[in-house]
């Protein structure tokens, strides 16, 4: 086989996915979903002037507000990528067909695996953007915080005659509440999150014929997929020994292939209390973020060909 024509093709296949990504993203815009970004922006700065309960004592009063900056602006941050990645992904495909976009798209012609990649790629463009914003803004809104808490800390710390040892893991355990490597990596998990969920919606929309069957449908998967490592292993310890352990973990294959384990991304939880991500549990999460991302739109292409318009 000459794989030269196959090789010729690629730009092209580039350049449509990339006209058809950019007119989702256009298309996404103009719902003036960023009007959220707002309402992200009132969360942040409400959250840097709420102050939890303490009852470990004054020097750890600190420490919480910056947790409670990053819990907030992550939680803020999952879901409007999750609402979305699935409304966003919902909407496009039935707007294309109603304004008979589809219809002049697939005329020209254009291959459909290149018009549901788009598609994919422009939803998660938006995402992208929006939360590079509000990671910004997240930023330095923690940044300002946490030198004004290490400020306030150390002072303290020293009027009180605090040995130079204690104090430097005063400094260490603040900094560490800071903008940090691992804050980035887990704003990265969120849009990892959010492409597993924004490639389920367009498979799900390939096949159905109502917006509002395909938003149903991905929110319930969502949470499925967070009791699904539970479900799993409970299945499991009760067969555990029975004679047909191979066809348990075939249907456990199974599952774990269409309805992805979304426990896996609560490593954020970690990050706010201040502890560092390693590099390796975040190239497992993008691994399998490309794996679901790949493996949908697949599915979905397989679906949409045959589809008559």
């Amino acid at each position: 086989m000459n794989p030269l024509p196959i090789l010729r093709s690629i730009p092209s296949h580039a350049s449509r996915v990339s006209v058809i990504a950019l007119h989702a993203f256009t298309q996404l815009v103009r719902m003036k979903v960023f009007y959220f970004l707002g309402f992200f922006a009132v969360i942040l700065i409400a959250s840097n002037f709420f102050n939890l309960p303490q009852h470990e004592g004054p020097e750890s009063a600190g420490v919480n507000i910056l947790r409670s900056i990053k819990s907030w602006s992550l939680g803020a941050m999952t879901l409007f990528s999750v609402v979305l990645s699935i409304v966003a992904t919902a909407l496009l495909l039935p707007k294309d067909v109603e304004d008979r976009t589809l219809y002049t798209i697939l005329a020209k012609p254009v291959p459909r695996l290149d018009y549901l990649a788009g598609k994919l790629i422009g939803v998660l463009l938006l995402i992208f953007v929006s939360l590079a914003l509000m990671d910004i803004l997240m930023t330095v809104i923690l940044h300002l915080r946490t030198n004004m808490v290490l400020a306030d800390q150390v002072a303290a710390a020293e009027a009180r005659g605090w040995p130079a040892g204690d104090i430097q893991i005063l400094k260490s355990d603040i900094l560490a509440q800071g903008p940090t490597a691992s804050l980035q990596g887990a704003v990265f998990s969120v849009f990892l999150r959010s492409t597993i969920i924004a490639s389920l919606a367009l498979l799900i929309s390939t096949f159905s014929s109502s917006t509002l069957f395909t938003t149903i449908i991905s929110f319930l998967i969502y949470f499925i997929g967070h009791f699904q490592a539970d479900a799993r292993a409970a299945y499991f310890s009760q067969e555990a020994g029975t004679s047909d352990g191979w066809f348990t973990k075939m249907i456990s294959l199974l599952v774990a292939l269409i309805l992805p384990d979304f426990q896996i991304f609560n490593v954020i939880d970690a990050v706010i209390e201040g502890q560092v991500m390693p590099v390796l549990i975040l190239g497992k999460l993008t691994l399998i973020g490309l794996f679901y991302a790949v493996f949908y739109v697949i599915a979905s292409w397989f679906i949409f060909a045959k589809k008559e318009f």
